[in-house]
Order: C-alpha cells, then sequence, then structure tokens
C-alpha cells in the first residue's frame, strides 16, 4: 500500500467524518430558525444533508464549480464569481472552507453580501501563528489535492478578514476559533487557532 493510500485513509477515518460532524454541531448552533440557506462551494453536500436532517426547520441549497456526479442536495453550477440568485434571496449565504480557493475572495463576499438577507457564515482559516501557512498548505494537500480542487493557497490573517467584512460592513454576531476539528493532540498541531467560524449580519440588519 503506498504512503498516499494510507494516508486517505487516516484522513477519512480521523478527519473528514469528524469535521463533518463537528461542522454540523457549529452550524446547526448558528443558523437562525427558518432559515433559507445558500451553501457556496457545497461539494457533494454531505454536510448540508446532515444539517438539514438535524435541523428540519431549515433548507439548504448549493451551488459549485463543479457539480459531481452524486450529490445529497441539488447543486446548480456557476462559474465561481457570480452568485446566480437575486438580491436578497436567501436568508443566509454560507462557505464552508472556500474563501481560501478563491483568488478574489473580497468579490465573493460583495456577492454574498448582495444574495444574503440576514447573515453570511463563514468557516475559513486564519493564517496567524508559527508555521501557520506552512500548516494550512500541508492540511489542504492532504484533504484536497486527489479531488483535483483548486489550490491557490490564499490564506488571510485575522487583520485582513477584519479589513474585508468592515468594507462591506458585515457585523460579527458570533465567532468561534475553538472548533475542536481533530482530536488531541492532532488538535494541538492542526487546530490551534488556524479555524474559525463567524456569522456575519448583513448591512446591519440585525
Amino acid at each position: 500500500m503506498s504512503d498516499s493510500t494510507i494516508t486517505d485513509k487516516v484522513h477519512s477515518k480521523f478527519v473528514y467524518n469528524r469535521r463533518l460532524e463537528v461542522l454540523c454541531r457549529h452550524f446547526a448552533e448558528m443558523i437562525p430558525a427558518n432559515a433559507r440557506v445558500l451553501d457556496v462551494g457545497c461539494g457533494d453536500g454531505n454536510l448540508d444533508r446532515m444539517l438539514m436532517d438535524k435541523r428540519p426547520d431549515i433548507t439548504i441549497s448549493g451551488i459549485d464549480v463543479f457539480v459531481r456526479p452524486t450529490s445529497y442536495i441539488d447543486v446548480v453550477t456557476f462559474d465561481g464569481h457570480t452568485i446566480p440568485y437575486d438580491e436578497n434571496t436567501f436568508d443566509v449565504v454560507m462557505f464552508v472552507d472556500v474563501l481560501h480557493h478563491t483568488d478574489d475572495a473580497n468579490a465573493l463576499l460583495k456577492e454574498a453580501d448582495r444574495v444574503a438577507n440576514d447573515c453570511v457564515i463563514i468557516k475559513d482559516h486564519s493564517r496567524d501563528g508559527i508555521l501557520a501557512g506552512q500548516t494550512l498548505r500541508f492540511m489542504d494537500d492532504v484533504g484536497n489535492a486527489k479531488h483535483g480542487v483548486r489550490l491557490p493557497y490564499n490564506y488571510w490573517s485575522n487583520a485582513e478578514w477584519k479589513t474585508a467584512f468592515d468594507k462591506l460592513n458585515l457585523k460579527s454576531n458570533e465567532r468561534r476559533t475553538k472548533l475542536s476539528l481533530y482530536p488531541v493532540p492532532a488538535d494541538w498541531v492542526f487546530g490551534r487557532g488556524l479555524h474559525f467560524i463567524d456569522c456575519l449580519t448583513v448591512r446591519g440588519k440585525v
């Protein structure tokens, strides 16, 4: 068995499934009641299906630049730049480890601000701390390279995130940085403040 095969098996068993469960719990606690949610870059929609099972009051639609042959929800293709919906179509727009895969995260944030009527929820990385960039690159390579996911490694620091949010008048309603995505002791290396979830109200509506 090759080293890459062993790494994939370990990642699937100890990282991928746990990540889905942990993120599902966080999002289920943060998404407003009865919300219409758009998941931008939803992949196969597995997380979205888990969320709707846990929160039957919400509905989630997905868009992605690549629609996979098998998906857990209906997914619409988009060009990676313009969200193909009218202003205020959804209550919530959600990005789950998507923005650091883009060349222009600001443009997609602006689109989310246009389409969301209530809030934008972001799960992403903060490039702060010792060897943060190198650690994030390693995680991206292990988790995404085999799927052909584009990897520009466009990680922002906390200061850069704040600047982007301020420009769009996105107001942080709740920010979580202790997500416990990995079991100890792996979380000491791959967690340690490199991840966050932020729920941001749009245009100061709430």
